[in-house]
Formats: C-alpha cells, sequence, structure tokens
C-alpha cells in the first residue's frame, strides 16, 4: 500500500473540494491514485463541494456568544434561507460561534480551530456543503470586551437561541450590577438593530462616506445658496451634513424607545441613576448577507435546463 502523504491529501482537497480526512481515507481506499480518489469521493458525494462554492451564499445565520466580559458576533453563509433551518448547519454556526471567543476577529485562524466532532471548522464546512448540498462560506468574525462591566448580547427574530438574521453585541464599560446593565444594554442593542449606526460617535464616521454624502447635499442645496454670502452659504450647506453626521453615529442618534434623547444622554442617565458612570465602548452590528451582491437567476430557466428542455 502507497504511503499517504500531506502533499498527497492537499493535492486531493485542491481537485475535489472534499475535507481533510475524507480525502485521506479515499487515498486509502484506493492505494494513493489521485484519479482513483477523486472518483471514489464523487460516488460518496463528497467532491460536489468544489462545483457549489462559485454560488452566491448571502443566506444563512448570523451567531451571538458571550463569555464573561467578552462577545462575539459570526457570520456564517448559505445560498438559501431553507439551509438556516437546517439542524446541521445551525449546530455548526452555535458551535463556530463559541469557538470564535478564543479566536477572536481573525477568520483564518477560525477556520483552522478544531471542532468537538474532530477535524477543522474549515473541513467541517466543506463537508457540510457536500451533505446538504447548497455552497456555504464563513465569512466573518468580531468580539468586542470590557475590563469591567458586561457584554450583552441581541438576536433580532431569532431562528433559534443566539442565533437570527441580525446579532447585535453591545459592551458597556462601568462598575453598575448586571440588574442595571443588561437591561439598558438590551435596549440599546434593539436600537442598534433598528437604527443601524454606521460608527460608535460622529468622529469614528468613515471620512469617505461623510464626504460622499456630503457632496450630495450640498448639489441638493445648491439652489439654495444663490446670491447667498459665504458664511451664509456654508451654515446652509453644513447644517444637512452636520444633521447626516449625529443621525449615523450610534451615540448621538435618538434613541428608538423615545424617539428624542440621544442614546449617549440615555446612557449617562442610567449611570447618574444607579450612581456611578456607564461608558458604551463598543459594539458590533451583523445584518446577514449584507453588502453582497445577490444573484437574480430565473428559476423557471433552471428547472428547464436541469431537465434538458430548451426555450
Amino acid at each position: 500500500m502507497a504511503d499517504i502523504t500531506a502533499a498527497m491529501v492537499k493535492d486531493l482537497r485542491e481537485k475535489s473540494g472534499a475535507g481533510m480526512m475524507d480525502c485521506k481515507k479515499a487515498l486509502t481506499e484506493t492505494g494513493g491514485d489521485i484519479d482513483a480518489a477523486v472518483d471514489w469521493l464523487r460516488t460518496k458525494g463528497l467532491a460536489a463541494a468544489d462545483k457549489k462554492s462559485s454560488r452566491t451564499a448571502a443566506e444563512g445565520l448570523v451567531g451571538v456568544a458571550v463569555a464573561g466580559t467578552k462577545g462575539v458576533a459570526v457570520e456564517v453563509n448559505s445560498q438559501t434561507d431553507f439551509v438556516a433551518k437546517n439542524e446541521i448547519f445551525q449546530a455548526f454556526v452555535r458551535e463556530v460561534t463559541v469557538i470564535a471567543l478564543e479566536t477572536g476577529d481573525d477568520v483564518e485562524a477560525l477556520k483552522g480551530a478544531t471542532m468537538q466532532q474532530g477535524g477543522t471548522v474549515g473541513d467541517v464546512l466543506v463537508n457540510n456543503i457536500a451533505t446538504i448540498g447548497e455552497n456555504q462560506v464563513l465569512r466573518r468574525a468580531k468580539s468586542v470586551s470590557v475590563s469591567k462591566g458586561a457584554v450583552i448580547p441581541y438576536v433580532h427574530n431569532a431562528a433559534a437561541p443566539g442565533l437570527g438574521k441580525i446579532g447585535v453585541l453591545v459592551a458597556l464599560e462601568s462598575d453598575a450590577g448586571v440588574d442595571v446593565l443588561e437591561p439598558l444594554g438590551k435596549q440599546i442593542a434593539m436600537h442598534v438593530a433598528a437604527a443601524f449606526p454606521l460608527a460608535l460617535s460622529i468622529d469614528d464616521l468613515d471620512p469617505e462616506v461623510v464626504e460622499r454624502e456630503a457632496a450630495i447635499l450640498r448639489e441638493k442645496n445648491a439652489d439654495k445658496i444663490v446670491g447667498k454670502s459665504v458664511e451664509v452659504a456654508e451654515k446652509i450647506l453644513n447644517g444637512p451634513i452636520e444633521k447626516f453626521k449625529k443621525a449615523n453615529a450610534l451615540l448621538t442618534q435618538e434613541f428608538v424607545m423615545d424617539g428624542k434623547t440621544p442614546v449617549g444622554d440615555v446612557i449617562a442617565k442610567a449611570g447618574k441613576d444607579a450612581g456611578t458612570t456607564i461608558t458604551l465602548v463598543d459594539y458590533v452590528r451583523f445584518q446577514l448577507g449584507e453588502g453582497i451582491e445577490k444573484e437574480e437567476s430565473d428559476f423557471a430557466a433552471e428547472v428547464a435546463a436541469t431537465a434538458g428542455i430548451k426555450n
């Protein structure tokens, strides 16, 4: 029997898209013959993952988990919403999210971490693609932490505990107890889910985003500054820009619970009422599929093509 080397396993993985352990088993079963191993994997339904990897994955689940004063959000995408209801997929996202508490924001490190069932996250993901029959992508992870206080999670329209389409984490630094921080944090997290802030504070806003919006606002208000002095024109143009900044920075957004109080003031009051200081130091908002350009497909045409029907 031929010795199965790491290079052979790597080569087979690249050709088949199957998991590492499946590739090793295929090579063992076929005496190290790469082509025969590919055929062996195909007969087991394990060599289909590479063909599915080109399909857009914009559905799936966002997972959130908290341990102590650290929390993490993870997004794992699939092609269709049906997969989000699959028990295998849900269990995978749940365990991967817990693992991410240790690996943090590094997706590659997360893919290389070992799962309880054996094999790396990346290998299990590839196996799941073959088992479930859809492309799946471990897209991103983001962690937050505080030295003292609490990290509060929230999932909007949860599909299962800790899993849903919008996952939020709010990191509150404070000496206040959990009886104060948890209800406050949940309200702030619900606000984040609904209001979609672009940054924590005005200073944290992306300058390119602000400038792009400013250019639009200047053009929209151009007719209002005709014949005005430079000072008046600047006030007319800067007003909408400042309003945009306040409306998109979390601390200056109007709290959705009352529609008027800035979020920063809500937090400051809660701290004052508790006889201490509460600081919102960070947050995470993951919305499933945001930023992914979804492919538009003609389902009838796909069915016809599968059936060999020509239009």
